[in-house]
């Protein structure tokens, strides 16, 4: 904590309440069979989060100075339960009659896990049981005296609209991000705070295991411009267990030793030889088991940590750096394009690679297009394609044809600087693209079709390798970040595939893209200005 409790009386007459609530079915540190209380197991770290919040009130004013907590913390470090201990702490405490709180989780099971510990506390205490009425049916407290109630939502299944609220917890912010108009139920829960200047909002949440999306980005991007003293923010505690960059780089969260470092509760909730066991079954397994551990129990961003079966994914965050179109068209000799996708339920993708003078490099730059359409067809990562529409990696077109008509002139651009080699693309339904590129200039005999299925393996295999080299990099886009983790690699004699079939709704046109693109740089095409005819290609059929 950066300081103190602003107000330590508040801060000691909050404690003292916290720190008396029942942990029913905690084991208690001196054993036995007695219910210990929340002051006995709670780490001092939680307990500083506690004061910190009860302690910002000012009691003269009514209002609390401390308006928003973020808490990133992983799981198993009791944090569902240092909810449910906050809220009801600040329930009992609080002295507006009528007042509304409330708890939003993701789903109802995630609901659950913080309504039980509450309700469980209140039936263990006589004086708790005394004073609030629990309706189970409904997840809700009811102060008897002040008749200030506490409702536990799930945002799967519950309505959440039309309150105003002075105390609200979103639990595990990150998936409540992806719900599709998350963005609007979360001003709904901040919106309390203007006529309730003692609330507070406290957002606790594990690492996202995808690249995050919505308010989960943008609170995390704020927090740790807050904690980093880029924003002045006074009214914002950030609380983040985060790896320094250097440790990420160095992959110290690999490490045993070094586990306790983002997890607080270490030894107490969480058992040391147990995340061992886990991380050691996670580390053989590979692939997505090491990837959700690494995100869910360590915190790894998933930046650094990109799941999916593909084993280029492995080295895919390390290749990244900056690299804009700009670049391509500055530093490198020739370039090759790829392009896929562009059905109304797809993503339409673009990939250029260019070969870099003098290192001999490949860059990657990709773009993306997609009718909003998707939004609706695939509602379950709307929150995730708007997050790469403001990144500004994937365009949102109004009409049909505007996503081919930006494509092609992009392209045009690379054949209007001289460095344009070949675009290749997947020969079905590509008509429409053909006709684009034609009108921006693009020769005809530059656009080839390459094949698909198990014919694409070289071009696989030549990109992982690479990208393990360090021989290929790119842009580090939140995009192809995911769709890089939507890959599913399916073998195939000795071929290796990556088909959208094998990876369901999961989009990974512009990783498909990027494969076509790589797949004509590997034939080591001359600088430009060279003959292009020294290698046959299927002929298109538009």
């Amino acid at each position: 904590m950066p300081c103190g409790p602003l107000f330590p009386a508040e801060a000691e007459a909050g404690m003292a309440v916290f720190r008396s609530l029942p942990a029913v079915g905690v084991p208690h540190p001196d054993g036995g069979g007695v219910t210990p209380t929340t002051g006995e197991i709670c780490g001092e770290w939680a307990q500083d989060i506690a004061a910190a919040i009860h302690g910002a009130y000012n009691a003269e004013t009514g209002e609390r100075l401390i308006r928003e907590v973020f808490l990133k913390v992983p799981k198993k470090n009791w944090k569902s339960g240092l909810a449910a201990m906050m809220m009801l702490s600040l329930l009992v405490r609080n002295w507006r009659e009528s007042n509304e709180a409330a708890i939003i989780a993701p789903t109802k099971e995630g609901a659950d896990n913080v309504f039980k510990p509450m309700r469980d506390a209140i039936r263990a205490d006589p004086e708790l049981s005394e004073l609030f009425h629990i309706q189970p049916n409904m997840r809700t407290v009811t102060h008897r005296v002040t008749g200030m109630t506490c409702r536990v939502y799930a945002a799967d299944t519950d309505t959440v609209a039309g309150k105003i609220w002075a105390f609200v917890i979103l639990e595990e912010l990150w998936q409540l991000a992806k719900r599709n108009g998350a963005e609007d139920m979360i001003l709904e829960a901040l919106g309390g705070q203007a006529s309730r200047p003692e609330g507070v909002v406290i957002s606790i949440t594990t690492e996202a295991d995808e690249p995050p999306v919505g308010v989960y980005a943008s609170k995390l991007e704020f927090a740790r411009k807050v904690r980093d003293g880029v924003v002045d923010a006074p009214w914002f505690l950030p609380i983040l267990y985060e790896w320094p960059e250097d440790m990420l780089k160095a992959k110290a969260y690999m490490d045993p030793d070094k586990f306790h470092l983002v997890n607080p509760n270490y030894g107490a909730s969480v058992d040391p030889v147990d995340m061992l066991r886990k991380f050691n079954e996670a580390k053989e397994a590979g692939g997505k088991p090491l990837h959700l551990f690494l995100a869910k129990r360590l915190n790894v961003p998933p930046s650094e940590n990109i799941g999916g079966s593909w084993p280029g994914a492995e080295f895919w965050s390390a290749q990244a750096e900056r690299v804009e179109l700009a670049d391509l068209l500055e530093r490198c000799e020739v370039i090759t394009a790829g392009v896929d996708g562009g059905g109304l339920d797809d993503l339409l993708g673009l990939a250029l690679v260019g070969r870099e003078r003098g290192t001999g490099r490949w860059l990657l730059w990709t773009r993306a297009w997609a009718h909003p359409s998707v939004l609706e067809r695939r509602k379950s990562e709307a929150e995730r394609l708007r997050g790469f529409e403001r990144d500004g990696h994937l365009v949102l077109v109004d009409h049909i044809g505007e996503d081919v008509e930006e494509l092609a002139g992009i392209v045009g651009r690379v054949e209007s600087a001289g460095l344009l080699n070949l675009v290749g693309v997947d020969p079905a339904g590509i008509g429409q693209v053909l006709d684009a590129l034609a009108g921006a200039g693009v020769p005809a005999e530059k656009v080839v079709a390459v094949s698909q299925g198990w014919r694409l393996s070289g071009a696989i295999k030549t990109a992982e390798r690479r990208l393990a080299e360090g021989a290929l990099v790119h842009g580090g886009q939140p995009l192809m970040a995911w769709c890089v983790g939507n890959a599913k690699v399916e073998p195939k004699g000795n071929a290796m595939l990556i088909t959208k079939q094998a990876s369901g709704t999961a989009k990974i046109d512009p990783l498909m893209a990027a494969f076509n693109a790589v797949e004509l740089m590997s034939r080591n095409p001359e600088a430009a200005g060279k003959s292009i005819d020294a290698f046959i290609y299927e002929p298109l059929v538009a």
